[in-house]
């Protein structure tokens, strides 16, 4: 069984949807929690009475993974509660779909800010305190979309590509003190992001995947706990597909 029992983690996008189950797998094996979001407070504070009923400290941080300075303050944060931070799981994200010839320029760089450069500056901040510790789990969550591409999503495709790169040159900068940096790349999972696809979209990707379904924000939330456990102390720089086998057709 893994245990976490003792360890501190930082997720981005952590209220609701995958980063919610993230939050709470960690949880469950005995870390604590600091997750940042952007949404609904109320959300939020109800997503860390969940943890604190697992018996874990949870701590909600509001900020922007857009503004560099709040990342750091949001890694000070979680030293602060904690003592340290162990893990970082940079789960925040958006979408903003359209054809290229079609997408605002707006639209272009918010997905690349949030997505890319999101978890650039989160990482740049909490790679000091873990490089002091000489340990540390970074995951990364990029998509099969990433890896393959997909139409209509030039910048989200991108983005996630892009945190591919980033997973790797990170992997390499730490790697000799203790620091892992690995990345999950998620198939279609069922979200709110998700939920509402036309009916002929949904057979189409479900017969497009070898499983035949779409996967669930507990399935993703697993691996990410498995990269973050000393179970996964040999395996750096990677990229983790968790599609039902989408990518490899």
């Amino acid at each position: 069984m893994i245990d976490l029992t003792g360890k501190s983690a930082l997720v981005t996008g952590g209220a609701r949807g995958i980063g919610k189950a993230i939050c709470l797998s960690l949880a469950r094996q005995g870390a604590d929690i600091a997750f940042v979001d952007v949404g609904r407070a109320d959300v939020a504070e109800a997503t860390v009475a969940e943890i604190e009923a697992l018996g874990r400290r949870a701590i909600y941080i509001a900020a922007d993974v857009t503004d560099p300075e709040a990342c750091v303050k949001a890694v000070q944060a979680t030293v602060e509660a904690f003592g340290k931070i162990d893990i970082l799981v940079n789960n925040a994200g958006i979408t903003r779909d359209d054809l290229i010839m079609r997408m605002p320029i707006d639209d272009w760089r918010k997905v690349l800010e949030v997505n890319l450069f999101g978890a650039f500056y989160m990482i740049k901040a909490a790679v000091r305190p873990m490089l002091k510790a000489h340990a540390g789990r970074i995951i990364n969550m990029s998509s099969v979309s990433g890896q393959a591409g997909q139409m209509g999503q030039a910048n989200y495709s991108s983005s996630k590509a892009g945190l591919i790169g980033l997973t790797k040159a990170t992997a390499r900068e730490v790697a000799s003190r203790g620091i892992t940096c690995n990345a999950v790349a998620p198939g279609f999972v069922v979200t709110e992001l998700t939920k509402d696809l036309p009916a002929a979209l949904t057979d189409q990707i479900k017969a497009a995947t070898p499983l035949g379904r779409f996967g669930t924000p507990e399935e993703i939330a697993a691996t990410v706990t498995f990269l973050a456990s000393d179970e996964a102390s040999y395996i750096t720089g990677q990229i983790l597909a968790v599609d039902g086998g989408l990518v490899m057709q």
